[in-house]
Formats: C-alpha cells, sequence, structure tokens
C-alpha cells in the first residue's frame, strides 16, 4: 500500500457511502469511521418540513461533524490508515442546496471559522449514481424518514455532487460510477477497487464498471 493514512468516500444519499467504507476498512485493516446523521434531532421534521427545518438541520450537522473531524486528530497506535464516509465539506454542499440567502451567509460565517481546522484527505472516493438508482436504493434500505423523499430534491443534489467533484483538484480523486457495481455482493467488484487504491493517483481517475470492471 503506497503512503496513504486516510481515504475519505463520498456521494449523494443512498450511492453506497458507508456500506464501501465499511468494506474497505474491514479489508485493509483500517479505523473505521461514519458520520452520526440519525442522531440529528432535526432531520426528520426536515424531510417533513424542509424550508422550516433547513438551518437547524445544517447547523447541528456541521457542528456535529466538527466535533468528530477533532476527534480524528487522536493518533490510533492499532491503526496506520483511517476510512470515513463523508468528507467536512459535504454539509456545505448541502447547505447550498437547502438554506436561503440570509441563512447561507450565516452558515458561511460559522463554515469559515470551523474549516481552518480539518485535516484533509489522502484520497478522495466520490462515488455517482443517476437518481433513478439512488431512489431505488434509498427505498431498499427501509429508513422511517425517508420513506417520503422527494425525487426532485435528490436530482438538485445529485447535480451539486457532480458540479463540485468534476471541479475538484484539493487532492487525488477516484470517481466510480456506481450504476452496475455492487459492492456488498460481488467481491470482485471490491476486489477492483481496492486494486485501484494500491495504484498510485494523481490528479482525478475515472472508472466505469461497465466498460472496466
Amino acid at each position: 500500500m503506497r503512503n496513504l493514512y486516510y481515504i475519505a468516500i463520498e456521494g449523494p444519499i443512498g450511492v453506497g457511502k458507508t456500506s464501501l467504507s465499511k468494506l474497505l476498512a474491514e479489508r485493509l485493516g483500517a479505523r473505521h469511521v461514519v458520520e452520526e446523521f440519525e442522531e440529528n434531532p432535526f432531520l426528520a421534521d426536515f424531510y417533513q418540513a424542509p424550508e422550516r427545518y433547513a438551518f437547524q438541520t445544517q447547523l447541528f450537522f456541521l457542528l456535529q461533524r466538527y466535533q468528530q473531524q477533532q476527534e480524528l486528530r487522536q493518533v490510533d497506535m492499532f491503526h496506520n490508515l483511517l476510512v470515513t464516509d463523508y468528507m467536512f465539506v459535504k454539509d456545505r454542499l448541502f447547505a447550498s442546496l437547502n438554506l436561503n440567502e440570509k441563512e447561507m451567509t450565516l452558515y458561511d460565517t460559522v463554515a469559515n471559522l470551523l474549516e481552518k481546522n480539518i485535516i484533509n484527505p489522502d484520497l478522495v472516493i466520490y462515488l455517482q449514481a443517476d437518481t433513478d438508482s439512488l431512489m431505488k436504493r434509498i427505498a431498499l434500505r427501509g429508513r422511517s424518514y425517508e420513506t417520503q423523499m422527494d425525487p426532485k430534491y435528490i436530482n438538485a443534489l445529485n447535480q451539486v455532487y457532480n458540479e463540485y467533484f468534476f471541479r475538484y483538484k484539493d487532492t487525488p480523486l477516484i470517481i466510480i460510477n456506481t450504476n452496475n457495481i455492487d459492492f456488498v455482493h460481488n467481491s470482485h467488484d471490491l476486489d477492483e477497487v481496492i486494486k485501484c487504491i494500491r495504484q498510485p493517483v494523481t490528479g482525478t481517475k475515472f472508472i466505469n464498471p461497465a466498460t472496466q470492471f
């Protein structure tokens, strides 16, 4: 394994971030850290009334993720590699979609202060999928507060993610099209991802499983 210490996996709701990060951590002997979204007391209300609860939801996530990121600074003597199922910037992407102009101005003030103390990953893996695939996966996992998920919201979120990562230059980046991949039930798919991670990546590498896996 090349000198990787921190791998972050990102992508829209339902794309498979947590599943892949867990599998990678198990296979690579890494410390696994997941976002604790279910602890947000405003999340269920947000899905019922987005305009009313968006700011509370985003601010809670921002502070919660900041606290978790600070905990990542602690040295784990038993692991040389860390794998997370999110990046700190994730919250800003959601905020840009969910907040109005005044709310976003206040949010930016807080976020800009916190971002100064965030550790950047050594490698980012961005998982893509079309909106129909995301909606099917969201339905399959059966979370109660996601039962009324609006396809228009998921489509808009998908666009925000794509726009961000197609301009992303901060770290080496692997973009994987997940429409035709199953990390959980197909060990070959997981093996190919791990093989890619073990190889040096500079800039951005695109992987389309339909043609390469």
